[in-house]
């Protein structure tokens, strides 16, 4: 056998946590027989059919995407959760290698890929990150990705809260991310979680003022009540004074860490000067009625704590607000 390897294969190795496809190693250079020889002599692992590491011994993870990937052919990308992996929105491996191609490929037809999840699409090319090895989607058409196969709303709102709270991307760069798409769920949500509607929080506002506190007759707050924090004023979204509570809505699906450590400086000097306690209610706390109702029954559970409250049901079917007085403990 040779002992020299082509120039070129040696490259891909290096290239691929030295793994290599025999098609790819025949199409730099090598022949159909060495490639059969440095499997069958045990130069080289066979990861999977058709693919091959040149080292011994147990794969790392490196490794083992490597194999999906060229075991999936060209244009495979990393995505979804294994893609959320390499961009640090997980903390542990996906069980399963998922994997986007081309939509006008179906490798899952023809090749059988141990531990893989094939996924298709049809505007691949803007979303491949353009430096990342193994070739992986970009963090913002990953998050998006991961939002299609949510089960639910909260599920996709925590994708985005890992991605912003974790400064792996803006909500600026996924709404922008989210225009390239024609078709997305929870759109309108979504764009309100991200912050890009003009009147994301007014809306948010809006909801919280008609649809938990006047649908269920709870107390009505002061808005945007104004008080003095040591280094100037600030203002108060929902102050029920008598009850010495705040309800502050937020906007955005996350906020940097320096806005969410300002956001509790303020909570801490209202609680130690003013004997002020504050809940902050966000996105899925108001999106649907349903969501509302479950937000009005938490305000009147907790208000009811610091004095008398009544209140009442919505005229939504289910809606767990109690009648009259929502159970004061004072």
């Amino acid at each position: 056998m040779p002992t020299e390897m082509p120039t070129q294969v040696r490259h891909a190795l290096a290239r691929q946590g030295h793994v290599i496809a025999r098609s790819q190693a025949i199409g730099l250079g090598l022949d159909v027989e060495t490639v059969r020889n440095h499997a069958r002599y045990g130069d080289w692992q066979r990861l999977a059919f058709g693919v091959y590491a040149d080292f011994t011994g147990t794969p790392g993870r490196e490794a083992q995407l490597w194999a999906a990937l060229l075991r999936a052919g060209p244009g495979a990308v990393l995505s979804h959760w294994t893609a959320a992996e390499r961009h640090g929105l997980v903390d542990r491996p996906s069980t399963a290698v998922h994997l986007t191609v081309p939509a006008e490929r179906h490798p899952a037809r023809w090749a059988v890929i141990p531990g893989a999840v094939i996924h298709r699409s049809r505007s691949l090319d803007q979303a491949i990150h353009p430096a990342m090895a193994p070739p992986c989607t970009r963090v913002e058409h990953t998050v998006l990705d991961l939002i299609e196969v949510s089960a639910t709303f909260e599920e996709a709102y925590d994708w985005i809260c890992r991605a912003v709270g974790r400064r792996r991307t803006t909500s600026v760069r996924l709404g922008e991310a989210m225009a390239t798409r024609p078709r997305m769920r929870w759109r309108q949500d979504l764009e309100l979680a991200f912050g890009d509607a003009k009147d994301a929080l007014s809306v948010l506002e809006r909801r919280y003022v008609r649809g938990v506190e006047r649908a269920h007759g709870l107390p009505t707050a002061r808005r945007q009540a104004r008080v003095w924090q040591g280094t100037g004023n600030r203002y108060l979204d929902n102050l029920y004074e008598e009850y010495r509570a705040c309800v502050e809505i937020d906007g955005a699906a996350a906020h940097p860490a320096d806005e969410q450590w300002r956001d509790k400086d303020r909570d801490r000097w209202n609680a130690v000067h003013y004997k002020i306690d504050t809940i902050r209610i966000g996105m899925p706390g108001l999106r649907t009625a349903q969501d509302q109702c479950a937000t009005a029954a938490d305000v009147a559970m907790w208000l009811s704590s610091r004095g008398p409250v009544t209140g009442r049901p919505c005229t939504r079917e289910g809606c767990p607000v109690p009648a009259r007085d929502c159970g004061s403990n004072a």
